[in-house]
């Protein structure tokens, strides 16, 4: 079952993309920027999701409907139950434990005839005319060569990291590795480059993770085009060498977040704020240029407690005002036990403490930020990149 709502208008002859994003934070994202985009330029947008993602999405979807955007957004329904995860588990950031990701996938994979009938239910109202879908969604493969439409994938991630990847996956590097410690030569990249089995994309493992992993390479191969979150500029050299390579086009739209153009539609990105945006820019506004420290390590990044409490004790150390977003809470006691005996007290006056989900890009961009500390996700490292060319524009 599904249900749509949105701004889509009938009997346009515009160009329909339908959007597919993985239900994770770093690459659903991205893809809300897509869709701003596309539909900026006069393209209709279906952006499928379900409703656990629909509800973080909340401040995106009011933000859209007030804009009049031509973007509806598809809710289906996501069988986690059936696939043996937990009611409502309908994000990466929720599974609880790493045996249960290929279940998830599953389910994932389980939504085809739920967007294929919805989409045949929709061809003489807006046929679509493109599917852009995260590259871990391989069954909407399917779907596109059954509708007779292009599918293009989207990669949350640099040109340097695909190139890796497609040639790791191409010549399955991995299989012939034993040594955890050995150094692999990544044979073809246009540049030097050794790493550990551990420093490889694709490197996690588990049953059935493999078969997943080939479904995902092969609707690669068989996509019509890679849609990437970075610019030319920035890697040339490696983004050239991924057209050459996998013959196909890339078309490199980033950094996307630069869609927006004022900081409500900014603090809209993502899920809803565990804190007051106003307070935190009342706090920022009242700091001189480039004085705080902002730090966050992204929705799925596991740090232990001993790491947090090394990581506060030299922010305490280093006297300069500072935001941290913290994963603490009820899944982290100890933290939260050190957090209170003292801590907080000690740093009040030029801290922030944020637990749970903050507007990363709306805190960036703020001309106090002085520097950023990240857990080096691609997301988190080109809108940092864009953070120091607007620090630079405003010390210049």
């Amino acid at each position: 079952m599904t249900f749509a709502r949105g701004n889509v208008h009938s009997g346009s002859a515009s160009a329909h993309f339908v959007l597919v994003p993985m239900m994770a934070q770093g690459h659903t994202i991205p893809m809300t920027d897509m869709a701003r985009l596309l539909a900026q330029h006069g393209a209709q947008v279906s952006f499928v999701t379900t409703p656990v993602n629909a509800s973080r999405l909340a401040g995106f979807i009011a933000d859209v409907e007030a804009a009049g955007l031509a973007i509806r957004f598809v809710e289906l329904h996501f069988p986690a139950t059936e696939f043996g995860l937990p009611d409502g588990c309908e994000n990466l950031d929720l599974i609880q434990a790493k045996g249960l990701f290929l279940n998830f996938m599953e389910a994932c994979a389980a939504l085809r005839e739920p967007l294929m009938a919805h989409l045949r239910e929709q061809h003489q109202l807006s046929p679509p005319s493109c599917i852009i879908s995260d590259m871990m969604h391989w069954w909407t493969g399917d779907i596109a060569r059954e509708l007779g439409i292009p599918r293009l994938t989207f990669i949350g991630f640099c040109g340097f990291s695909s190139l890796v990847s497609y040639i790791i996956n191409r010549d399955k590097v991995l299989e012939q590795v034993t040594d955890e410690n050995e150094l692999i030569t990544i044979q073809g990249f246009p540049t030097p480059l050794e790493l550990t089995r551990h420093q490889c994309p694709g490197s996690l493992s588990f049953p059935g993770v493999e078969e997943i992993r080939d479904k995902i390479y092969e609707e690669e191969l068989r996509c019509d085009g890679e849609v990437i979150n970075s610019f030319r500029e920035l890697e040339t050299l490696y983004i050239e060498s991924f057209e050459q390579m996998t013959r196909r086009k890339v078309w490199t739209v980033g950094p996307m977040c630069l869609c927006h153009r004022d900081s409500n539609t900014v603090a809209a990105r993502g899920n809803k704020a565990s804190m007051d945006e106003a307070q935190c820019l009342k706090l920022l506004d009242s700091m001189k240029p480039g004085s705080v420290i902002f730090v966050s390590f992204g929705s799925l990044a596991a740090t232990t407690p001993q790491q947090l409490v090394e990581l506060g004790l030299g922010l305490e150390a280093s006297k300069k005002p500072f935001i941290w977003v913290i994963k603490a809470g009820p899944k982290s006691p100890e933290v939260e036990e050190w957090l209170a005996d003292g801590f907080e007290e000690r740093v009040k006056d030029r801290r922030m403490i944020i637990r749970g989900w903050a507007p990363q890009v709306m805190i960036l961009w703020h001309q106090a930020i002085g520097g950023f500390m990240t857990h080096c996700g691609w997301n988190s490292t080109i809108e940092g990149i864009y953070m120091a060319t607007l620090s630079r524009a405003v010390f210049e």
